[in-house]
């Protein structure tokens, strides 16, 4: 039994600590909505630890603990706590529109600090040179890009994606050179001599073939595109449309219909399913899917398929 003098020194002990605890126990650890108050009043450096190891036993304040988290880890640059507190958002709340808000500028923020480390511990690397090429094309800084694609392939001239991103940056200058669309397919068949397995060169080689009727060279390069990436929508609409082309409007059916099922809000595929079923006697098929083209046509501006 306790003697009555060091029951009256732990009573006065608890009284002074503000802690509500029994006689003979330790004080409780403070509660996750004591840490979330924390948090929003500012006081970042004592609640962050008490959020880290909160069990909160609700939703409301799961979220809550979540969102006081991703704040005080962003603004203490606690890149380990940050990356726990939006994996657990991400999972518990993901349709939540004031998650997802925050979400993306933390994503956004980790993005930004990452490029920076990379930026000055190895600005003449390869992963520095496509991010300044990334940047840069995104920008419209064509020769930019174009000199980073080359100081890349100056390093390692087998460097996967390279050649297909000079190909793609080829094609998407507003005022190319005569001969772009030869320089692009130079650049892709290059791409592909370095990883046979790329699907997107496949595919644009195809379109550039399709749109320069020469339709079997279409047919055979979305097809490998389409074997090597079974799941590649784009690929499955060149083939129709090509097979569509070349009066092959049984074959045509199959590609489209997948096409269709994998981009439902792309009229251009509505519309080429729609005529493989009209020339082949599929006309109530045909009718749905002209109605589905007009109606997704209408969602996308007021776009006519190509």
């Amino acid at each position: 039994m306790m003697h009555p003098s060091a029951q009256l020194t732990l009573i006065a002990f608890c009284s002074l600590a503000s802690q509500v605890c029994l006689l003979g126990q330790a004080p409780s650890p403070p509660s996750a909505e004591h840490a979330a108050t924390l948090a929003e009043g500012g006081h970042c450096t004592e609640a962050l630890p008490l959020l880290v190891r909160a069990h909160p036993p609700d939703k409301a304040l799961q979220k809550r603990v979540g969102l006081a988290g991703v704040r005080c880890a962003t603004v203490m640059q606690q890149t380990a706590s940050l990356q726990e507190f939006l994996l657990t958002l991400s999972k518990e709340f993901p349709h939540d529109p004031e998650v997802l808000y925050v979400l993306t500028h933390a994503y956004s923020d980790l993005s930004t600090r990452s490029a920076q480390a990379l930026a000055q511990t190895a600005p003449d690397s390869i992963p520095a040179l496509e991010m300044d090429a990334d940047t840069n094309e995104m920008a419209g800084k064509w020769e930019e890009a174009e000199k980073d694609y080359g100081k890349i392939l100056e390093k390692n001239s087998r460097y996967p994606g390279i050649h297909f991103r000079l190909a793609r940056l080829l094609l998407s200058k507003p005022n190319p050179a005569p001969d772009f669309a030869e320089q692009a397919k130079k650049e892709l068949n290059q791409e592909l001599e370095i990883d046979p397995s790329n699907a997107g060169a496949e595919y644009v080689l195809g379109e550039l073939a399709r749109h320069a009727q020469d339709l079997s060279e279409a047919e055979e390069r979305f097809s490998k595109a389409i074997k090597l990436d079974p799941k590649f929508g784009e690929a499955y609409l060149g083939l129709g449309m090509t097979l569509l082309a070349e009066k092959k409007y049984p074959e045509a059916v199959s590609p489209l219909e997948v096409a269709v099922k994998a981009q439902p809000g792309n009229p251009a595929a509505h519309y080429s399913l729609a005529t493989a079923y009209s020339r082949t006697g599929r006309k109530e098929e045909a009718e749905r899917e002209f109605a589905l083209q007009q109606q997704t046509s209408g969602n996308n501006g007021g776009q006519n398929p190509q």
